[in-house]
Formats: C-alpha cells, sequence, structure tokens
C-alpha cells in the first residue's frame, strides 16, 4: 500500500525538477523570417527587415539582440558577418527589425543569423544561419536577361519550351522566370519546387511577377535540359489586353561565382526550341465564363526528361514575342501549393455512361482522374458545381475540362493551368464507374500559415469557426482573396474589407496583402479614381471598396507590425483622398462617375 504514494511523490519530484530546469533555461529562436517569408531567393528591395519569436519560460522576455549579415554562410557561423554585425542591441523589437549594414544590391545572396538576451542577462544560442537574397530589381538598374518567346504564330495556349545548357562546378544556381501567363518549369525532367499556378496574380497591363528557383539541386555535371511549360491563365486579351494570343516567357539561368557575382548559363531567346503540349485553355476568364482545360493524352509527352523530349517530332525554333513594357518585380508573396488530397465520398450513376462523383465538401483547386484502357481519341468530359439542389441534381456553374485519351493503356489526368471551386463533378462519356483510388480532388491555396486556433464547448460555435476558417482558405490564393472563386474571382475591395481583420487573426499572410496592396496601387488613375477591384478592375462597389487602399495597410500594420504596405502606399492613399475630396459637399460625399472599369456607386 505504501508503493503508491511514493510513485506519486516521486514522478512529482521529478516533474518539478524537469519544470525547474527549464525555468533555468535562457530563451530560443523559432520561425525566423526575412520580409515576412522564409528564407526568401528574391525580395524586392535592398533594404530587407528581420523578425524571429521566442521560446522559453512564459514571464521571460527578450532584452537586446544581435543580428549578424554576411555573405557566406560558414564564415558567418564562425562570426564573420562581412555585411553587418548589428552589436548588443538593447531592445525588445523581434518583428521587421531593420537591416543597417552596408549597401546590398540586386541580385546579392546574403545570409544572417540573430541571438537575443533575455530578462536575466542570458544569450539564448545563435539561430541557425538563414539565407535571403536580393532580386532583379529595375530600380537598381538590374533587368532581367532574356527575350520574351513562345510558340510561332502566338496561337499555342500552353507550349513546351526547351534549350540544353552546360552546368559548371557547384556554385549556386538560380532560375528567374517571368511569365506572362502561368509557368511550370523542370531541370532534368524534375519539377523545380512544389508550387502550382505560378506566379500569382498582377496587374498584367502594368506589371508582370518574377519567380526565382534554386535549381542547385537538380543539376548535373556536364548537359542539362530546362524545360518551361506554360499556361495562358489571366494573361488573355478579354482580362488584361494581351498582346499575344498565348502565354510568352523572359527566363535567366545563372550561377554565382567565387567572386560573388552571377554568370548567365542560359537566357531565352530564339534558340529554344517549342511544341504544343497537349493542355489547351478554354475560357474567356471573364465573370461566368472561366471555363476549363481541354487535354489531350495524345499530344501530351511521356515525361519530361531529355530523352522523352526528343520523342516528340514536332519541335520547332521559339519565336521572340514583341510585349509592351511593363514593371517587372520579385513575387513577394507566399506559392500557392497543394494543401490537402481528397478522395470521393462517393461515386453514383446518373445513367448510361454518366457519375456523379462528391468530393464531401467543396474546394478551390484541381480535379485528377485515371481513366483506364479507353481507346484513342475517346473524350470524357468533367463538369463542376458547388452545389447540389434539393432534387438531387447539381447546378451547372459554366466549368468544364474535357480529357482525351491515349490509346496506350492508362491516362492520368490533372489540370496544370486552371482551378475549379467545386465538390460535386459529373462525369459524362465514361463507359466504366472509376474506382475510388483514380479519382483525387487537389485543395489549393497560397502557402501561408495559421496563426490562432479556436475551440470552445459549444460545438455551434466551434462549427461556425471552422466554417469560416475554411472559407477564407478557399478564397485566398495567388496573392489576394477573391468573391468568389467560381463566378468571378475578382479581388473586390469591399469584400477584402469585411474579411481583413478575420483573415489575418486566423493567418500569417502579410505577404498576400504586399501582393495586393501592389495591383491596388497598379490600378489607380492619374487623377486619383479607383476602381473597386483589383487587380483587373471593374464591378460595382463605392468608398467602402476603394478604401481597401488606405485600410487593408492600417490593418496590416495593427495586425502584423508590418509597416512597410502603409509607407509604399502613402502617395496613392493620399491620391485618392484627393479625389474623394472633389465629390465632397458640406461634409458629405456625393456620388461619383460611373467610369469603364467600375460601376454602381453603392454609399451604403
Amino acid at each position: 500500500m505504501r508503493k503508491i504514494p511514493l510513485l506519486i511523490l516521486t514522478l512529482l519530484l521529478s516533474c518539478t525538477l524537469v519544470w525547474q530546469g527549464c525555468a533555468d533555461d535562457a530563451v530560443s529562436l523559432r520561425d525566423l523570417r526575412c520580409e515576412n517569408l522564409e528564407n526568401p531567393l528574391a525580395i524586392d528591395n535592398v533594404n530587407p527587415h528581420f523578425s524571429w519569436k521566442l521560446e522559453g519560460r512564459r514571464s521571460s522576455y527578450q532584452q537586446a539582440y544581435e543580428i549578424q549579415v554576411g555573405t557566406d554562410s560558414l564564415r558567418l557561423s564562425q562570426g564573420n558577418a562581412d555585411l553587418w554585425d548589428s552589436g548588443r542591441t538593447v531592445s525588445r523589437a523581434s518583428v521587421m527589425v531593420p537591416y543597417q549594414g552596408g549597401r546590398l544590391k540586386s541580385r546579392e545572396l546574403c545570409y544572417w543569423r540573430v541571438r537575443v538576451e533575455d530578462d536575466k542577462g542570458r544569450n539564448s544560442a545563435w539561430s541557425p544561419v538563414q539565407r535571403f537574397a536580393i532580386g532583379v530589381l529595375e530600380e537598381e538598374g538590374d533587368t532581367l536577361r532574356g527575350d520574351f518567346i513562345s510558340m510561332p504564330g502566338g496561337e499555342a495556349s500552353s507550349p513546351l519550351l526547351r534549350k540544353s545548357f552546360t552546368a559548371e562546378g557547384n556554385g549556386k544556381t538560380f532560375l528567374h522566370v517571368n511569365s506572362l501567363g502561368y509557368h511550370e518549369a523542370y531541370v532534368n525532367g524534375m519539377k523545380a519546387d512544389a508550387s502550382v499556378l505560378s506566379p500569382g496574380v498582377s496587374q498584367l497591363d502594368k506589371r508582370s511577377l518574377i519567380v526565382t528557383y534554386d535549381v542547385t539541386p537538380l543539376l548535373k555535371p556536364g548537359k542539362n535540359e530546362l524545360l518551361l511549360w506554360l499556361g495562358k491563365g489571366w494573361y488573355k486579351s478579354t482580362t488584361f489586353k494581351a498582346e499575344h494570343n498565348g502565354p510568352a516567357v523572359r527566363a535567366e539561368l545563372s550561377a554565382l561565382q567565387t567572386d560573388g557575382r552571377w554568370k548567365t548559363l542560359l537566357a531565352t531567346d530564339s534558340t529554344w526550341s517549342a511544341c504544343e503540349s497537349g493542355y489547351h485553355d478554354t475560357g474567356t476568364w471573364n465573370a461566368l465564363r472561366f471555363g476549363g482545360e481541354r487535354i489531350d493524352a495524345r499530344r501530351l509527352p511521356a515525361g519530361l526528361a531529355k530523352e522523352d523530349l526528343d520523342k516528340i517530332p514536332s519541335w520547332t525554333a521559339a519565336a521572340k514575342v514583341a510585349v509592351r513594357a511593363r514593371k517587372a518585380s520579385p513575387q513577394m508573396s507566399e506559392p500557392n501549393k497543394i494543401q490537402e488530397v481528397l478522395v470521393p465520398q462517393s461515386i453514383t450513376a446518373l445513367g448510361d455512361s454518366t457519375w456523379l462523383v462528391d468530393l464531401g465538401k467543396v474546394i478551390t483547386g484541381w480535379f485528377g482522374l485515371r481513366l483506364r484502357g479507353l481507346p484513342a481519341g475517346h473524350e470524357v468530359v468533367a463538369s463542376y458545381s458547388d452545389y447540389m439542389r434539393p432534387d438531387s441534381t447539381v447546378e451547372e456553374q459554366g466549368e468544364k475540362d474535357c480529357y482525351i485519351a491515349s490509346g496506350k493503356g492508362d491516362d492520368l489526368f490533372c489540370n496544370k493551368f486552371h482551378h475549379h471551386a467545386f465538390r460535386y463533378v459529373r462525369l459524362s462519356h465514361l463507359p466504366e464507374q472509376p474506382e475510388e483510388e483514380d479519382v483525387k480532388g487537389y485543395l489549393i491555396h497560397g502557402d501561408y500559415r495559421p496563426a490562432a486556433s479556436f475551440i470552445c464547448s459549444d460545438a455551434d460555435l466551434n462549427a461556425l469557426h471552422d466554417m469560416v476558417n475554411y472559407t477564407l482558405r478557399c478564397l485566398t490564393f495567388s496573392g489576394y482573396m477573391v468573391d468568389c472563386p467560381h463566378l468571378e474571382r475578382t479581388g473586390y475591395g469591399g469584400d477584402g474589407n469585411s474579411s481583413t481583420q478575420v483573415f489575418q487573426t486566423m493567418y500569417d499572410a502579410v505577404p498576400t496583402y504586399l501582393n495586393w496592396l501592389h495591383a491596388w496601387e497598379d490600378v489607380i488613375h492619374p487623377d486619383g479614381s479607383l476602381p473597386y477591384v483589383a487587380p483587373a478592375g471593374g464591378g460595382g462597389g463605392g468608398p467602402y471598396w476603394c478604401s481597401f487602399i488606405i485600410q487593408a495597410p492600417w490593418r496590416t500594420y495593427l495586425n502584423y507590425g508590418d509597416s512597410r504596405l502603409l509607407e509604399r502606399g502613402y502617395d496613392s492613399m493620399k491620391k485618392w483622398l484627393d479625389y474623394v475630396d472633389r465629390y465632397m459637399e458640406d461634409g458629405l460625399l456625393q456620388p461619383w462617375p460611373d467610369t469603364p472599369d467600375r460601376m454602381w456607386f453603392l454609399g451604403d
């Protein structure tokens, strides 16, 4: 009988000793960020900011920090900070601490680390060495090397562009891709990273985004193969007055030399090879007309390695594309990634060769389907819907994909340069019911991280929270938030204002708002007039919609301590308020006129 109290006493003593040991430890550091991004490969300025979080005793706090920045990771880990050593700096600041070292320049690759001193005067260990690089900055007099290229004739919807090159040494090798439309990048048949639907959105007639990849691990000694796969996406005459009837891309592959300079290994020009891929975009991407993809497996490459690409007989010389001047800037928002893979909850026969797939919940993303043993040229149509009527019929929303079989056995189809908002998929012209393992749904959104959680004893409140949380995930991708991902995909300022506080509480998403506010600054007119939507303009609204250009930066500062949006957008804010002031009478705002890119003055 006396063993139980003794055991309890032993456990309590052990827990006390463990707790006291933790209490005596100094703080440690986690979640290190530069410009609110983790190890970014291309930031859009030469004056970065650093952030970190503390772990340790609940009552402990930081009373000083030391930041070191250098050009070599090994030397920095040994204390050689050749760019900046802040020294012991008395401050509790740990969010967006500004760099104050030697002047940085476009394309510079840098490393940094930080340690802090807690309230007891004890230093934490140095953080692991982190990386950041300055992107290709036009304002620093730098430009991306290479021509815009595409398929000759300008009619390709989703071309493949390839070029061989020789790798030199073992230095860092970065690929910068500036595409008008979507792109995917492959080196030696391997995808450059896990991102999808790249780049994020921008006001494409004013600004294009440069996405940078570290392809060093994908290289091999000697000959290598670079492939760029393009898709039209938003780059259309119906949306952004595209001057070329197909996607175009400019890209540069550069290797870091021992003297710190970058040597161009490859840049896009007319010596590249081009061919059609088998993907075809079918929508105008105007509201209610997003269409889908027509995917012809008879024209898809068997693989993306050089030996597979060499088997394609239809390669031709790529063509240079003349495009209007537009600002090109590094993408500063998180990339889109596949966040969840769903399997069907049910597959139901609707009639002869027609099946209804139910994924169990609505997603924004892709649909994948394996077709087994169909003859060459056989077409299967997938129609998408997010709503089922009470009579068990699904509501059409005008989005569908067409899958054309290769006739070579099994075909694996999946969206690539399009996406849908759906729960239900009606498969037509499919002779046999698909197996559950042959059907997938892929939830896609920006790779932002959760910042808060909520749970309580009330199941209804929990369900309400979870519904809002999941809905916002489905609406926020590609560096902005949409009103509805299936019908308009439009970045309304009113919707943004009404959801900013909630979304920024739930998620760590400064980069999303930074990208979105770039679009708002790009759509402002010289007289200060604003549309109600960015990018692209259009829609109905009023001052509450336009005021997103002021309210979002302010809330971002309050919620995250990030002042960049206020600093960068201040002139645009003043310009818009000057415009508003012209329509004020006796302290009341009067309706301003409709314009080609806005309608309906809603003054509620």
